[in-house]
């Protein structure tokens, strides 16, 4: 489901904030894989306006069109990266009637890519600045990512503002995310990505769970399996056994040691994951 949103943008831009670029760096992410010439064209397009760009690649195989899946790798990223760094991004990418391509400013960095709802899935805070990108005589292109945003990731990593890099728009495409369902003796997640490894990443935080643990014992199911605890590390288990723990990014995982949870389990994306927790014992 799609809503618009109204951003607070802004009415103008301080030069501190929009020419702090982490000079010449630039993180790719696309859906473009690794069998065609896509990559290379959009670095090539990036390295004659700066050649001194540093690109670093993200992935290349997001799935064709997956902006869920595209959303989870770079939100799981970006933050590790020095603010100011700009962000490419191309997935689900090729022009449409309806789709414009932006530049960005939030949580600190610049992101450059389609407006597609991909960006309202990686940070909850508004933009500090956002404007449009097109062709200078304003055609539709056939290849955007390459001639209408590679650009522009390549003048905000050499220092220019967003406003001479596009024009001032708003209104940025959003997505409803899913959340878990929250009582007081119960969580109820779902499986939100399934890594390379067929690791079940879910949206079971750690402070949901921690809050609602309070000394209580609970139950994790997943599938038809059931569980009293939650692991420090994957090295807890023996190898071809179910683990879970809470990850890097502090949600819940579901991985078998040296084995695919997902297909050995049979979940996979929006499957659902549960807890419930028993009551407190009197002491």
């Amino acid at each position: 489901m799609r809503i618009k949103s109204i951003d607070v943008f802004l009415p103008y831009y301080k030069a501190n904030d929009f020419f702090d670029s982490i000079m010449g760096l630039i993180t790719f992410l696309s859906d473009f894989g690794v069998s065609d010439h896509y990559v290379a064209a959009v670095k090539a397009r990036i390295l004659r306006v700066n050649p001194e760009a540093k690109i670093v690649d993200i992935t290349h195989q997001i799935k064709p069109f997956d902006i869920i899946h595209g959303s989870y790798v770079l939100g799981a990223v970006f933050r590790d990266f020095p603010e100011g760094t700009v962000h490419l991004f191309g997935v689900d990418s090729f022009s449409t009637a309806t789709t414009r391509h932006i530049a960005v400013k939030l949580e600190g960095h610049y992101f450059v890519g389609p407006d597609n709802g991909l960006l309202s899935l990686i940070s909850e805070e508004a933009p500090k600045g956002m404007v449009a990108l097109e062709l200078e005589d304003g055609l539709s292109s056939a290849f955007p990512l390459k001639e209408i945003c590679a650009a522009a990731a390549a003048r905000l990593s050499l220092g220019e503002a967003l406003p001479k890099v596009g024009t001032y728009t708003s209104g940025l495409e959003r997505f409803i995310s899913r959340k878990p369902r929250l009582t007081s003796d119960q969580i109820i997640g779902h499986v939100l990505h399934v890594d390379g490894y067929g690791n079940l990443v879910t949206n079971i935080s750690r402070e949901d769970f921690e809050k609602r643990t309070a000394g209580r014992k609970y139950t994790i199911r997943v599938a038809r399996e059931r569980f009293k605890e939650v692991h420090q590390a994957i090295s807890d288990v023996d190898y071809g056994d179910c683990y879970l723990i809470f990850n890097s990014r502090n949600v819940l995982e579901v991985g078998i040691n040296k084995g695919n949870a997902s297909q050995l389990l049979g979940l996979h994306f929006e499957s659902l994951i549960s807890v419930q927790f028993e009551e407190e014992e009197a002491q």
